[in-house]
């Protein structure tokens, strides 16, 4: 039978609760297991995708088109397991499908209410994700935002329900939860923890796990009150450490028996995980034998998160060739000549509607004139070249590359498949420029290493698995 893990967070947002979700699903797939990952956020937002990436930061698209929150690529990139618009829910999107379905009187008439209708629909979501031919042995449900958030109430109570239905005995209620300690008296402080999971128990759900964020260790006498006021194992209070890395927290959440706990108590056989490759590539991550520095510009620079992916998929190609990437973040706005001249290469991102400023501009000119490696990824790609005109188009879609070109050289393939968030469709022939015949790779052709692409790489790198376009770029960079 599925087996379901429900996480959820208290006290304040931004403890990690995505980080945490995509750990336990890498240490229960290194056990073994098939892992669905889903998440669902409170706001009544049907289109994750346009939202204000200085509230949500970046949009990470899936291969079916889904444009969703950030933490759906920690799962994929921790997983390493391609995700669906089942893994994104929205309570607009939930709102939305109950709406349409009285407008089609499914209801028979009935009177529409959040219990059952609003709560049968998040549960049939949950549910849906334990069958079928992608279906895995365990679906980990995280919910956004915190216990005593008003718009979580009808996600929390569907989850208690599907607890009843499905027996307690193949759910896992994880809270994730902060620990301060406070500077000023010089004591770490439980009661927050304590309130947060009182809440919870006001809903109907008893924790079973509590993982507890904390700048410095916690004492076992902390972990012990904490276990004795909110009624759970001594065992099952976790300290999620911070880490140099994230790519460390599973191995931290491993020595504190996290996964075995979950295991045990949903009657699942633990095993050995095969950790192997995962520390070899920390390890790697954590010791490089030398470095570069790496302009990325954008619209949203300001907030790291906004390009969190490609942050990611510069770390995932630098851990490849044992390289600490040196990220400077440049908002377009802020380009000068002062901010780009110290750079070994230089990435243009961006996204769907924004304009073509003169920041921007100024950098491919930069690059182009000084011979420096630049990368240009979707709306680069439509500044680098000049185009105005676009479409929304979310999704994977194959591509034809130029043989022997520098795009089909890395890939080591003239035909690639990779995920888009817009696309051009006239894309205008230039003789400085080698443009693939469809039109999703431009290469400029008096540059050593100067490459646009309308897709977003970045999307589909993994940490054992670096894009092959962010290796090729880094070797510009580096001479290799």
């Amino acid at each position: 039978m599925t087996k379901y893990i429900f996480v959820t967070g208290g006290v304040v947002s931004g403890l990690g609760k995505g980080i945490t979700v995509a750990s336990l699903g890498r240490l229960l797939k290194a056990r073994g297991y098939r892992v669905v990952t889903q998440k669902f956020d409170p706001y009544i937002n049907r289109r994750p995708g346009q939202l204000n990436p200085y509230e949500h930061g970046e949009v990470f698209v899936t291969d079916d088109g889904t444009e969703a929150d950030l933490d759906l690529g920690h799962y994929e990139r921790f997983i390493g397991e391609s995700l669906t618009e089942n893994s994104s829910m929205t309570m607009g999107k939930i709102y939305w499908s109950v709406l349409n379905k009285e407008q089609e009187n499914a209801y028979n008439g009935a009177t529409i209410q959040v219990v059952p209708h609003v709560t049968n629909e998040i549960k049939e979501r949950v549910l849906q994700a334990g069958k079928g031919a992608s279906a895995g042995d365990i679906v980990i449900t995280e919910v956004g935002g915190i216990v005593g958030d008003f718009e979580s109430l009808p996600i929390l109570e569907a989850l208690r329900q599907i607890a009843y239905d499905v027996g307690r005995e193949n759910v896992v209620f994880v809270h994730i939860t902060l620990v301060p300690y406070l500077d000023y008296i010089g004591e770490m402080k439980t009661k927050p923890s304590q309130h947060s999971v009182k809440d919870l128990l006001n809903l109907g759900i008893q924790p079973d796990v509590i993982v507890c964020r904390s700048d410095r260790p916690i004492p076992d006498e902390m972990r012990a009150k904490l276990a004795l006021y909110c009624n759970v194992e001594a065992r099952a209070v976790i300290q999620n450490a911070h880490a140099e890395s994230v790519y460390e927290v599973p191995l931290l959440l491993e020595e504190e028996n996290f996964a075995n706990i979950l295991c045990d108590k949903l009657r699942l056989e633990s095993g050995q995980p095969d950790l192997t490759e995962w520390r070899t590539l920390v390890e790697k991550h954590k010791n490089p034998k030398k470095q570069t520095t790496i302009g990325l510009v954008g619209q949203y620079a300001s907030l790291r998160d906004a390009y969190l992916s490609v942050a990611e998929a510069l770390s995932h190609a630098g851990i490849q060739q044992e390289l600490k990437v040196n990220i400077e973040w440049i908002p377009a706005k802020d380009v000068c000549e002062d901010k780009l001249k110290n750079l070994d290469g230089i990435i243009l991102a961006g996204g769907i509607g924004e304009e073509l400023s003169w920041g921007k501009a100024k950098t491919v000119e930069y690059a182009h004139a000084n011979k420096i490696p630049f990368l240009g990824i979707g709306n680069g790609f439509q500044v680098a070249l000049g185009i105005n005109e676009f479409e929304e188009s979310s999704g994977a879609k194959t591509c034809k590359l130029t043989p022997s070109s520098k795009t089909a050289t890395a890939y080591g393939a003239d035909i690639i498949e990779e995920r888009f968030r817009s696309y051009c469709n006239n894309v205008p022939a230039n003789e400085n420029w080698l443009i693939s015949e469809d039109g999703t790779v431009a290469e400029l052709i008096d540059h050593p290493w100067f490459i646009c692409v309308q897709f977003h790489p970045e999307y589909k790198s993994r940490i054992n698995k670096a894009s092959p376009l962010f290796v090729s770029f880094l070797q510009a960079v580096t001479g290799l």
